[in-house]
């Protein structure tokens, strides 16, 4: 019915709501977040009973004394002991596997070398992997919340279609549809896993573990073998119509330079990919073309944070400090300020962090057509 439709995703925004609210300000009471949230003290008591018995939320032990002579308040904060967001990273070359609490703490990890490129072989390594992790899950009484898969591709969000993952082989692939059928196996419903482009999740891990929703917009820069962009603009990913928005490694920097894997010549990705840094691109030369890159993503969206990760920057530590003082000068010459430049946080896992990230993104945000129904 739709009434009980509506019903539910009403408890579902409140809750969320209220998550959002502990998560930039921790230590907030019930009678606070009635206040900041808009909603009946009864309300925000019930949804509090539920996040705590499901263990999204703790409370400690003995009250904190308020202000005056009322009854002390009991602060709430984000669990970070229990429930676990597990990120998957299909790379070119391998499968990375996180778990990841509520706060952003990365609690395990574990990485596999991907022989066989295929979708089926990678399902496959990657089900293994997560078959693995949730029996480490069990021996420490964690609850898996959901699971997110990133992989460097185009990707049709509403169908779970991997459009075009160039640097895999990959075209028109149902690869959510794939990951359900061998994820169910291990008692995973599809509604809790979730499939995104690389670079995207990578952005999410710094918005949503980072800076505390303080960073919008922000840029992650994903030099890795393939070079793309996740974009955070407006408290959500920007992926384009097509799912294909920051796929900045295609975009030409030189007329007729060096042949890239997508067959055109001069792509951002022939300079500062991973696999020209080892092949034949110098590391200045690689510095300069990358601040470049860094100037025309500041001139487009103007981020407040550009973060840049990827295995070109862990493996060349120089990389984006040189590139940093490139973009500062295009910026000084035009008498304007450079956003902020830094290093991933999570350096190689950047990607698998962000598709556990993903999860807690998209619990945190529900459905804006299912929003629509409400508000109809």
């Amino acid at each position: 019915m739709k009434t009980t439709g509506d019903l539910q995703l009403l408890r579902r925004i409140n809750r969320s709501v209220l998550l959002r609210l502990i998560r930039s300000q921790p230590g907030l009471s019930r009678a606070r977040l009635a206040t900041l949230s808009g909603l009946t003290k009864s309300t925000v008591s019930g949804l509090v009973r539920e996040l705590l018995d499901e263990h999204w939320l703790t409370e400690p032990i003995t009250p904190v004394a308020g202000q005056g002579m009322g009854r002390p308040s009991t602060p709430l904060e984000i669990d970070a002991n229990k429930r676990v967001l597990v990120g998957i990273e299909i790379a070119v070359d391998c499968v990375r596997i996180v778990s990841v609490s509520l706060t952003g703490e990365v609690l395990s990890h574990h990485e596999a070398v991907l022989d066989d490129p295929r979708p089926s072989s990678a399902c496959a390594l990657a089900t293994r992997l997560l078959s693995a992790l949730t029996r480490e899950l069990d021996v420490n009484h964690w609850l898996l919340t959901g699971v997110g898969v990133c992989l460097p591709g185009a990707i049709d969000e509403a169908g779970g279609i991997v459009r075009l993952a160039p640097n895999l082989g990959w075209r028109n692939v149902p690869f959510l549809e794939m990951l359900a059928q061998e994820f169910g196996r291990l008692g995973i419903p599809a509604t809790q896993i979730h499939l995104q482009n690389d670079g995207d999740t990578a952005a999410l891990g710094e918005y949503e573990f980072g800076g505390g929703g303080n960073e919008d917009p922000l840029i992650f820069l994903n030099c890795d073998v393939g070079v793309g962009a996740g974009v955070v603009l407006n408290d959500r990913l920007f992926t384009g119509a097509r799912g294909t928005a920051g796929e900045i490694g295609h975009t030409v920097l030189q007329v007729n330079g060096p042949l890239c894997s997508c067959g055109r010549r001069g792509c951002a990705e022939a300079f500062v990919g991973a696999r020209a840094l080892q092949e034949h691109t110098s590391l200045d030369h690689a510095a300069q073309y990358l601040g470049m890159m860094l100037q025309n993503v500041d001139a487009m969206f103007n981020p407040r944070v550009i973060v840049i990760g990827g295995r070109s920057t862990f493996e060349h530590p120089g990389l984006v400090d040189a590139a940093r003082q490139t973009q500062c000068s295009y910026a000084q010459s035009a008498g304007m300020q450079a956003p902020e430049v830094r290093p991933a946080r999570y350096g190689l896992h950047a990607a698998a962090v962000g598709a556990a990230a993903l999860v807690l993104h998209e619990f945190l945000r529900p459905l804006l057509k299912d929003a629509n129904q409400v508000a109809g």
